[in-house]
């Protein structure tokens, strides 16, 4: 189980040789991957409250409501969940990979295949309703739409390759952005039927609804944590731990302002000695087990 279960064939080669950096659309049909999870199976989990309350998330239109409200003592409480969605409430189900095994599976076999971590959420929008308002995410989405349908309104990236830690929407948030992108329009928009899947690039601002929809909509975002050049070089700066003089004190006399500058222009000129003489090729195998093993890197 891989991306195979996600996208047709083209949308495979589209990653494999380009990456894309504009949304695309593929016809994927029904697949395995109804068979892991169909829209059936995540109301079933719902109302069993088989998904822990801490990987909830209810919202319509606006911030996440606070969890009490679908939450008694410390367990989620599948009546209120149910009471919250009749009223119109989008319901995030996170991180399936954590509790489901056969997303478990589905992640660890992309991660296999790209040497990317990633995590998948479902979200349950009601018909005539709308969950989360306008955004921008910091990896690639494939987005897999299971029932109904969900329209994409989309506006070209603000920022370029924001990243969790460096331009996440949050971070830079200002007010006039959506009165201005509501005034010019989104570039694209895109009506997202059952059977399709959509690649959605990092950065893309979206605006998901299901307004325009008479149906329910259930879709899967599985996010695709991209490894960048920072996170290369986070590896080849981990080794410099195995040479002492990265590992002496910084006295505080030389944390002072004056001092501090020396101290840093000192380790600059360290670390780029270290660098020229790290075997690169020994370094490769530990990197590429990383890129396949670690799940928590974020982008």
């Amino acid at each position: 189980m891989s991306l195979r279960l996600l996208l047709p064939r083209e949308g495979l080669a589209d990653l494999q040789t380009g990456w894309p950096t504009q949304p695309r659309v593929y016809e994927t049909g029904p697949s395995g991957l109804h068979d892991s999870a169909s829209a059936d199976q995540l109301a079933e989990w719902i109302d069993t409250g088989c998904i822990p309350a801490a990987e909830i998330a209810v919202m319509r239109a606006g911030p996440a409501l606070n969890p009490g409200a679908f939450k008694t003592g410390d367990r989620l409480d599948p009546v209120k969940l149910r009471k919250l969605y009749a009223s119109g409430y989008t319901i995030r189900l996170g991180n399936l990979q954590r509790v489901i095994p056969s997303f478990a599976r589905i992640c660890e076999a992309i991660q296999q295949e790209t040497g990317y971590s990633n995590y998948v959420h479902a979200f349950l929008t009601p018909a005539g309703e709308q969950g989360l308002l306008h955004h921008w995410d910091q990896q690639m989405a494939v987005i897999v739409q299971m029932a109904g349908s969900k329209t994409w309104q989309l506006w070209k990236p603000v920022y370029d390759s924001p990243m969790r830690e460096y331009q996440e929407s949050f971070r830079v948030w200002q007010n006039d952005f959506i009165p201005a992108w509501e005034e010019a329009g989104p570039d694209m928009e895109i009506d997202l039927r059952a059977g399709q899947t959509m690649l959605l690039p990092r950065g893309w601002v979206h605006n998901p609804h299901a307004l325009n929809s008479g149906e329910d909509s259930v879709h899967l975002t599985f996010a695709i944590r991209e490894r960048t050049p920072l996170w290369l070089a986070e590896k080849l700066l981990e080794r410099a731990i195995e040479d002492s003089g990265f590992r002496r004190i910084i006295e505080p006399r030389d944390m002072g302002e004056v001092a501090l500058v020396d101290r840093l222009d000192e380790t600059r000129q360290a670390l780029v000695g270290f660098l020229a003489d790290l075997d690169v090729t020994r370094l490769a195998p530990s990197v590429r087990e990383a890129a396949l093993t670690e799940l928590e890197y974020t982008t």
